[in-house]
């Protein structure tokens, strides 16, 4: 029987490479996100494979809802949820951060992982044979901050806090939970790393990148373990990134 995984954030960057790989890799999968013309073009780069395009706001629950009852309509179960939607907010000094700005990163970095992670609880716990897997998208970030990133390094911090609970709460219904921790992968959101980013001691540097299919290749093997095997945490990154060291 054909795996069923839900990616958000499938409209782009990470999300689309990974989803494209589940797809490569025999999973039905779910492609959400907000914008429905980006899952439509994910949908189109697909080698085939059969994939559900769903736009939902991971931030409302109603919206999440609605997610979780079409799938279930249309698939009848959840093996996989890859929890990778995230935005960030505006580099700026944290005094200047306005609180739409850090409630609008909480509401998808944050709650949207914990909403649709409370779904797939629910679905998992229910269905025949019990369990599935969760994988959280926590980022470098989730170890370690850049400059003015205040609201992202908050919610990829409470994701890992997420990730041990579910992990733990997972256990009696054959539930695993795991987090990936990305640095640098080559997507829209990392080329302005190409003309240098700010750095712990306040210079721009030329930051390292590597290739998006590797972090999806990781995902793919973290989702086609068998339950009773868990990828607990893994870091991924450009080999030269300066992270490990000093700031």
């Amino acid at each position: 029987m054909q795996k069923v995984a839900v990616v958000t954030g499938a409209g782009s960057g990470i999300g689309r490479a990974v989803a494209l790989a589940l797809l490569e890799n025999e999973f039905r999968v779910v492609l959400v996100g907000r914008r429905e013309a980006e899952l439509s073009a994910t949908a189109e780069q697909a080698k085939g494979g059969t994939c559900l395009i769903v736009p939902t706001d991971v931030g409302k629950p109603e919206a999440v809802a609605a997610l979780y009852a079409r799938m279930e309509q249309e698939f009848g179960r959840l093996d996989v949820l890859f929890n990778n939607a995230g935005i960030g907010a505006p580099a700026v000094p944290v005094d200047e951060l306005t609180f739409e700005q850090w409630q609008n990163v909480v509401n998808v970095n944050l709650t949207g992982a914990f909403l649709c992670a409370q779904a797939a609880f629910r679905m998992m716990k229910k269905q025949q044979p019990q369990g599935g897997r969760i994988i959280n998208n926590g980022s470098i970030s989730a170890t370690a901050p850049r400059p003015n990133s205040a609201p992202y390094t908050a919610t990829k911090h409470a994701i890992t806090g997420l990730t041990k609970s579910l992990s733990l709460d997972g256990r009696p219904f054959n539930i695993a939970c795991g987090q990936i921790d990305i640095g640098n992968a080559a997507t829209e959101m990392t080329e302005r790393m190409a003309a240098g980013v700010p750095q712990a001691n306040g210079q721009l540097m030329v930051e390292p990148r590597m290739d998006v299919r590797h972090v999806a290749e990781a995902v793919v093997h973290m989702a086609k373990l068998p339950l009773e095997a868990n990828v607990q945490f893994m870091t991924i990154m450009a080999t030269k990134m300066p992270l490990v060291g000093r700031g």
